[in-house]
Order: C-alpha cells, then sequence, then structure tokens
C-alpha cells in the first residue's frame, strides 16, 4: 500500500538576482527542483524552531587538538565520562604526529547536549570545535 501526501502549490515571488544565484546553488548541491530545496530548507527552519531545552536531538562534536597538550586528555576522558548517558559513539583519528581529530556522537535533549559539546570545545588545547545538531527524525515528515 502506498501512501501519497497531498501537496499544497504555492509561489513567491524573488529578485531575480536571488532567483538565479538559487538555481545555480541547487544545482551545485544536486537537488532535483526548486522544489526539493525549498523543503529541505522549510523543515530546517521548522525544526530549528522547535529546538527548546527539553528537545531530544541528535549531536555531532567535532574536536581537532594537539595530543601534547598538558592534562587535556584527561580533561576530554572526564567530560566524556561524566556524560557516558549521552554519548552514543566516539571516534578518534591520529592526524599527524601532534594532532587528533575526535568526533563524538550524542543524544539528549537540547540544553544538555550543547552543554556537553560546549564543555568540550572549551578545553584549553582544543583548537577547533564544532557542535552540529540535529533532530532524532521522530516528527518529519
Amino acid at each position: 500500500m502506498v501512501i501519497t501526501k497531498k501537496v499544497e502549490r504555492a509561489s513567491i515571488s524573488l529578485p531575480k538576482h536571488l532567483l538565479e544565484k538559487f538555481d545555480r546553488l541547487i544545482v551545485k548541491k544536486g537537488y532535483a527542483n526548486r522544489s526539493e530545496a525549498l523543503r529541505d530548507l522549510i523543515r530546517n527552519l521548522l525544526i530549528e524552531e522547535e529546538w527548546n531545552e527539553n528537545a531530544e536531538i541528535v549531536a555531532t562534536v567535532t574536536l581537532i587538538y594537539n595530543h601534547h597538550t598538558s592534562d587535556l586528555l584527561d580533561k576530554l576522558t572526564d567530560v566524556e565520562h561524566e556524560n557516558i548517558r549521552n554519548i552514543i559513539s566516539t571516534m578518534h583519528i591520529h592526524i599527524d604526529t601532534d594532532n587528533c581529530l575526535e568526533v563524538l556522537c550524542l543524544k539528549g535533549n537540547y540544553s544538555v547536549v550543547k552543554g556537553i559539546g560546549d564543555k568540550l570545545i572549551s578545553q584549553k588545547g582544543v583548537k577547533y570545535g564544532k557542535i552540529v545538531m540535529a533532530t532524532t527524525g521522530k516528527d518529519i515528515d
């Protein structure tokens, strides 16, 4: 049985230069058409709007750091162990003889996950850090 969703048609007015840039971008990104690209943009805005302190999210935290930095590995490990319930997975890669890449996958309430990411990124010796949050997908059509 195939379930089809009712689709509503909507039109928008945009300055020509903005539409031309958008068309180039959707081709570059590989979208089949404007509608697919606009649906993704709308979903992303709706998801971010729904996030609040209690929203359940998933996220990745990416860290680049020099593993020779005094006590950094101990501090990162302490934060990870303190938050073991929210950490789904970790991956550690040796970039070169000094630098490491660590990626953590987290799940939980927005404020908790954001707090864990911020705490990891703010450790002295972390050269680069970024949190990328996403929905769990439960409420997306």
